[in-house]
């Protein structure tokens, strides 16, 4: 009799996580289908012929790749292809320089004991409160000073200038990795130089790629201070701001569907880079290295 009770709890609990899970996978459908509404309607409106930027139907009455080439051969008014490069240049550079100082700051603060640790610790904290665009006005003006406005030298200074500030998750993962490993190479007569370059950062590939994908992010869709500094020369504009000059009142109804394309083409390679490093991504965030 009890065998029975039990084995009609034991149906009754599998029916109701079967329920649970059901409903769980239907809400997380219906929040991807929403999520993805927009990109879906920003790659329609990219293929439309038609030009205009406020029209009462969704599907383009006739389809064209036009759009797309046009970026790239029409550059009398918009030189899209200079806005990429001059993004993927800046993106680059930045995301080197940031991840070499995040990795070395966050190892330093998770191995190293010195005075005025736990100090510079919580003044990088209380720093990182304050949102970067209240020093605006200020960057502006010191970059100016030096000469360094309407320059990508001086765009890429500013977008690695607080690169220490982030070294919360490197460190926390940096603080899984046994320390016993650093003191089994300091027996061997490993220098810090070796041990970082050589065990350290062998372990730490998820989060080498997490950092390595927020460095380049940043400034990949970055707009207030590349806009402040570059003062309306398009030639030094990135892909946010170039982009958004297609969208002003005088250009808006002929350049909105090559504004789509241009939005299309500015997501791909960061949607491919976080298809292709999702795994590590998400083990840089959550995970942490084996302990032993």
């Amino acid at each position: 009799m009890e065998e029975l009770k039990k084995s009609k709890k034991l149906r009754s609990k599998k029916r109701v996580e079967r329920t649970t899970n059901a409903v769980v996978y239907v809400i997380l459908v219906i929040i991807s289908i929403i999520w993805i509404i927009p990109y879906v309607y920003l790659i329609i409106q990219s293929l439309r012929a038609e030009p205009g930027a406020y029209i009462n139907y969704l599907l383009p009455k006739e389809w064209t790749f036009d759009n797309y080439i046009k970026l790239f051969t029409d550059t009398s008014l918009f030189d899209f292809p200079r806005w990429y490069l001059n993004t993927f240049v800046t993106a680059l550079v930045v995301c080197v320089i940031q991840t070499t100082i995040v990795l070395a700051t966050s190892y330093a603060l998770s191995r190293l004991r010195f005075k005025g640790r736990k100090g510079l610790m919580n003044l990088f904290l209380v720093l990182g409160m304050f949102p970067g665009f209240m020093s605006m006005t200020a960057v502006y003006f010191v970059l100016k000073e030096i000469g360094l406005t309407q320059s990508l030298v001086g765009l890429m200074l500013v977008y690695v200038a607080s690169s220490a500030m982030q070294y919360y998750i490197s460190k926390g993962y940096f603080d899984t990795i046994p320390k016993s490993l650093d003191e089994a190479a300091k027996i061997d007569g490993a220098s810090r130089h070796t041990i970082f370059f050589k065990i350290i950062l062998p372990l730490a590939k998820p989060i080498i790629v997490y950092t390595v994908l927020q460095a380049f992010l940043m400034p990949w869709g970055e707009y207030m201070f590349s806009s402040l500094l570059m003062l309306g020369d398009q030639t030094k504009f990135n892909v946010a701001n170039g982009l958004r000059q297609m969208l002003q009142r005088e250009n808006i109804a002929e350049y909105f569907t090559r504004f789509c394309a241009g939005a299309v083409l500015v997501s791909v390679p960061i949607a491919a880079l976080f298809i292709w490093l999702q795994k590590y991504y998400v083990e840089g965030v959550t995970g942490g290295a084996v302990k032993g």
